[in-house]
Parts: C-alpha cells; structure tokens; sequence
C-alpha cells in the first residue's frame, strides 16, 4: 500500500510499450515512419511527417489500431506497473493519442493517462490536437503545486522536461546519445532498477 504523497508519471512508448509508429513501419514496410522523438524531437515537425506519409500511401487510422492491437507490452511491464500501483499513485503521460491508446492501457490495467487525439476524416488522420504544449512538464510542476512528491522516468527526448522538473527523473532504456546530453539524469536499463530507484526516492521523503 501506498502512504506517501507521491506521484510517478512515466512515459509509455519505450517504457512499457513498444514504440507504436515503429511497429507500423515494420507492419507496412515504410521506413521513414520508424523516426520518433529520440530522431527527432520537434514533435511537430515528426506528426506533420508521419501525417503526410500516412495520407501519401493511404494509410487508415484502422489500419494503425489493428496493429496496436496486436503489439503487446515491453517484457515485465505488467508486473512493474502492477508493483508500482501497489506503492504509489501512478500517472502515465504520453504524446500519443486517445485513438491509439485504448488495447496498451487494457494491457497494462487500465492506468491513468494523459494523452492528445487526432484529428479524423473517413477513417484518415488529417492532424492532431494537443491536449496542451510541453504536456508533461506542466502537470509535473501542477502536482508539485499540489504538495506532491514526483518521480518520473522516460526514454527520450519529449520526456526532459519532465524529469528535470520532478523531484526525481531517470531515463530508461534511452539512447546513449539522449543519455549523454543530460548527465544530470540518472540512467537506467532494467525495470528491478528503475524500482530501485524509486524505492530510494520513497525512503528519501
């Protein structure tokens, strides 16, 4: 059980789920559809491309949420949010959308998550809309107004803001390359070290 004021927010793709637009490029054999946010991380600039590439080879939002429904969870993910939840409130905070969202969360026990949603016409995605700018960041800062303790943990370049605004953030599994810029975040690659971090954050409170 869980008696501290504490708040984790984790990212989700390269977390607990693979990387959905990855999964995609490998579904329809589109290689430029594999760039994420550790490639590039305007995120605009990425959605503004995937769109155009979805659109060009008629790609359906269907087509995409069938493939979501098939992609499963990261290795041990369950069993660490179900741990995790046993121990603190959990809050997932992803720039994916409502529309992709729904067979992760059902995999992972229905979870808080703070997402965007698309923007659909006759099954075509046509754009998006951000539930709000730098997401992330924000609703770390807005918990820690409200007298909460945050640990946070993600894997790429979206998540920064976040972990350098909670009280504590690590990377997981991120890229050598991200990890280097930020040597102010601890890293880790491994879901038992991650707890242990956690673990130590909430012995520190």
């Amino acid at each position: 059980m869980f008696t501290k004021q504490c708040v984790v927010t984790l990212d989700l793709e390269g977390v607990l789920a693979p990387e959905i637009w990855i999964a995609v490029a490998e579904k329809t054999g589109i290689k430029d559809l594999r760039l994420t946010t550790r490639d590039i991380p305007d995120y605009d600039v990425l959605m503004k491309g995937r769109i155009k590439i979805l659109e060009r080879e008629n790609i359906k939002l269907s087509d995409i949420q069938n493939v979501i429904a098939n992609l499963g969870l990261l290795d041990g993910a369950r069993d660490f949010m179900d741990t995790l939840r046993d121990e603190a409130q959990v809050i997932i905070l992803s720039d994916t959308f409502q529309e992709f969202a729904y067979p992760i969360m059902k995999n992972l026990g229905f979870p808080t998550i703070f997402c965007h949603n698309l923007v659909v016409e006759n099954d075509m995605i046509k754009g998006y809309h951000l539930r709000m700018s730098d997401q992330k960041t924000k609703v770390v800062k807005h918990l820690q107004e409200l007298n909460f303790k945050v640990f946070a943990s993600g894997d790429s370049f979206n998540d920064t803001g976040m972990l350098k605004q909670a009280d504590k953030g690590c990377f997981f599994c991120a890229p050598d390359s991200i990890v280097a810029q930020f040597p102010q975040l601890e890293a880790t690659k491994t879901y038992a070290e991650l707890l242990d971090k956690f673990h130590k954050f909430q012995d520190s409170l």
